[in-house]
């Protein structure tokens, strides 16, 4: 329950926050609703303490669960995708919502780079082998990137990061975003479909909207270079899975590299697991040390400000 000093409180959609971010946050009372709270949780932990903000890590904020806090400010992403906040909602009820950008793109577009090299270089696949006692060296032949095609979905604060990356490893570097006010030197924009048909590997970037949910399905994916590699650290639903499924299955795709799948957490049993080229990992692209802390704080950043300003105009 609320303390005897009656402080607003905001909570926070999980069990913890960077101790960098609460101590941003000294004048709130910072309830947490555990680890994984389902929407059930959130409607009830809103209706007994009435937040002004909530710090969303996981799970989604829906109109349900904003009209059971009546004093809701601001909704603050603890990261960068708000594709989990019904902004409708929100801005019908003029609730703010605000995202931390760039507070984990370090941390996302090494994770990309990390999937990329482990699809080129089959590094998991080599590990299970070895540990099964095989010694591949006269049968494997891993994928060179230099003189490769990168193309990026996706020219953010993370879509640049991977393109400098890509840059250095000596690769030419294509990119597709309608809303890029610029594009860095050595990058190319292009057509999505110039981007499919001439990328060794293609990397997602943007965020997911209604208009791009699946974008990549099997007429996109057919566009794709025979034994291209694909790497998702974005979101799960810009891909249609069972047609991801059957472009590795096929051998149109030689791997694909997954941090974020259609349902979270991933179901099991699921296709993807019996499929050795596909890598995959719990959509922790954005969790390291440093973006736990950088995320955390940008988050109480966003809620100090919506809620300074609501003072503000209240005066």
């Amino acid at each position: 329950m609320q303390s005897a000093t009656h402080k607003p409180v905001v909570l926070v959609t999980a069990a913890d926050l960077a101790p960098q971010a609460l101590d941003m946050l000294t004048q709130f009372d910072v309830v947490f609703a555990g680890k994984q709270p389902t929407e059930d949780d959130i409607v009830a932990l809103c209706a007994a303490h009435n937040p002004v903000a909530i710090i969303v890590r996981y799970g989604k904020v829906n109109a349900r669960i904003m009209d059971a806090a009546a004093n809701l400010q601001v909704i603050s992403k603890h990261g960068s995708g708000i594709d989990v906040i019904d902004q409708e909602a929100a801005a019908a009820r003029g609730i703010a919502v605000r995202a931390a950008i760039g507070a984990n793109a370090a941390a996302v577009a090494e994770h990309a780079w990390a999937l990329i090299l482990a699809c080129a270089k089959s590094v998991p696949q080599l590990d299970m082998r070895m540990r099964d006692g095989h010694w591949d060296k006269s049968t494997h032949k891993s994928v060179e990137l230099d003189g490769r095609t990168l193309g990026l979905v996706g020219l953010g604060a993370i879509g640049r990061r991977v393109a400098a990356i890509g840059a250095a490893f000596g690769m030419q570097v294509l990119a597709f975003d309608p809303y890029a006010k610029e594009v860095p030197a050595g990058v190319k924009r292009v057509s999505l479909d110039e981007l499919y048909a001439a990328s060794d590997v293609v990397s997602l970037h943007c965020p997911l909207t209604a208009e791009n949910r699946k974008m990549l399905n099997r007429d996109t994916l057919a566009q794709f270079k025979r034994g291209a590699i694909l790497v998702n650290t974005a979101r799960g639903g810009l891909i249609d899975e069972a047609a991801l499924a059957e472009a590795l299955a096929s051998g149109q795709l030689r791997s694909a590299g997954l941090d974020s799948f259609d349902v979270e957490p991933m179901t099991t049993p699921h296709p993807f697991q019996q499929i050795p080229d596909a890598i995959l990992s719990p959509h922790i692209g954005g969790v390291s040390d440093a973006a736990y802390v950088n995320m955390g704080k940008g988050a109480a950043a966003n809620v100090l400000a919506v809620i300074e300003e609501h003072a503000r105009n209240a005066a």
